[in-house]
């Protein structure tokens, strides 16, 4: 069975700061993350591609994680990032697909969790960017915390001919136990078409040193019910991860509350879900 790692990260400190790297309880992951680094993870755990995400706002991240994929026999694919405010996204996006492996950018993604207004996603400017997104072929990758779910429905209802991939199940409070208004705003964007869920990005929502799979499950099930496995991948969010538990580990999560699940089903979580949403096909070599 292939199985794709459809969200992580890599950084290079030398070449730029990553500014949302900001206080003690992140100094493990404080240091330069490359493809040589993850290379004997995903060996370990049978990953076969992967898609690079990325971190900061700045256009000069996004063409360098595409030399990256051009470059590295894992790497099927780049979400890039453009300033969804803008009055017009198109010189810009022009810019990233003039890249001599533009065909690897598959989405884009813009830094929603950092707003304060929880509608943010609403801004006409944003609307109508993700709307051209879906008329160029390209995903939106949603990055929201578990209060801004109410304004991402409402965008993926108003850009139906866009593809959107949720991240982190939108990282619900985990720690906290929080998780029926989370549980309602699931449901709400579970019943729109055009949009699919990452299965990433839970144990840096959990208490980092105090979880089992269990933790996890009350939310992978929400997830399942309102989605089903055919609009789930998996992502490790690598090395964000790390804060929480290892590679092996979050692997390990998924594998466990997804143990009983028909080889169909984990076929669509572990591939054919990131395949069709970002477009993978013909970048699987």
């Amino acid at each position: 069975m292939m199985r794709i790692d459809s969200h992580h990260h890599v950084w290079d400190l030398a070449v730029r700061e990553q500014d949302w790297m900001v206080g003690d309880a992140l100094k493990p992951i404080s240091r330069t993350f490359t493809m040589a680094d993850m290379d004997p993870l995903l060996e370990a755990s049978s990953i076969d591609y992967t898609v690079i995400v990325q971190t900061v706002a700045v256009m000069e991240e996004t063409p360098e994680f595409l030399t990256i994929a051009g470059s590295h026999p894992k790497v099927a694919a780049v979400v890039g990032w453009l300033d969804m405010e803008a009055d017009d996204i198109t010189g810009a996006l022009e810019s990233h697909l003039s890249h001599p492996e533009a065909r690897r950018l598959v989405s884009i993604r813009d830094l929603a969790q950092y707003q304060e207004d929880p509608r943010w996603l609403m801004r006409p400017n944003i609307v109508r960017n993700v709307q051209r997104l879906g008329e160029r072929g390209l995903s939106f990758d949603l990055l929201t915390l578990a209060p801004q779910l109410a304004a991402a429905v409402d965008l993926v209802a108003a850009c139906p001919d866009t593809q959107f991939v949720l991240d982190h199940i939108s990282k619900p409070a985990i720690a906290k136990g929080e998780i029926d208004t989370w549980t309602s705003d699931m449901k709400a964007l579970g019943a729109l078409p055009n949009v699919v869920v990452k299965v990433s990005g839970m144990v840096t929502e959990a208490q980092w040193d105090n979880w089992t799979p269990e933790t996890f499950r009350p939310y992978v099930d929400v997830v399942t019910e309102n989605f089903g496995p055919e609009r789930m991948m998996f992502g490790s969010d690598w090395p964000v991860c790390l804060l929480g538990g290892s590679y092996k580990e979050v692997v390990g999560i998924v594998e466990t509350l997804t143990g009983d699940w028909s080889v169909a089903e984990k076929e669509a979580l572990w591939s054919t879900t990131a395949i069709s949403a970002y477009r993978l096909g013909g970048l699987l070599s």
